[in-house]
């Protein structure tokens, strides 16, 4: 895999879907993983680094959500899609106060799917970009500080 491949970790538990996606980002030319539980995708994320994460709202095992509030410390970075069949306000609200940066309803148009995955990993690329302009310019400023004081 070459390093600038973005990884993206599906879950959900149709198999149908996981397969429909996978070949969907295989050929976008993502690395894409499946997991088909919330227990299977927490040992994926501990795994390898994960970019993108597409979390369904309702697992075998627990609640997306709940996946959500486990998965928020382990990968602060990646960022996490819930995907849906069941529509409610109350579980957007939820699913957005626990870390999800976006939600999509089921069934999901490929293209816009697509769309928004570029969209998160662009943030995420962003994101990154001001991290590193923000250390760069605390070291920049630091060095300065540290050469007056020797000049006092």
């Amino acid at each position: 895999m070459s390093s600038d491949k973005k990884r993206i970790l599906v879950i959900d538990d149709d198999e149908d879907i996981l397969d429909t996606l996978q070949s969907l980002l295989v050929r976008k030319g993502y690395d894409a993983i499946t997991a088909n539980s919330g227990a299977a995708a927490i040992e994926r994320s501990e795994e390898s680094v994960i970019n993108l994460a597409l979390i369904d709202i309702m697992l075998p095992d627990m609640e997306g959500t709940q996946l959500l509030q486990q998965l928020q410390p382990r990968v602060p970075r990646t960022r996490k899609i819930i995907i849906t069949g069941h529509a409610a306000l109350d579980n957007a609200i939820k699913a957005v106060n626990l870390g999800a940066d976006a939600y999509l309803m089921k069934p999901v148009n490929p293209q816009e799917l697509l769309r928004i995955i570029e969209e998160q990993l662009d943030k995420q690329n962003e994101d990154t970009t001001i991290t590193q302009e923000k250390i760069s310019s605390y070291v920049e400023t630091r060095a300065k500080q540290l050469e007056e004081a020797k000049k006092r």
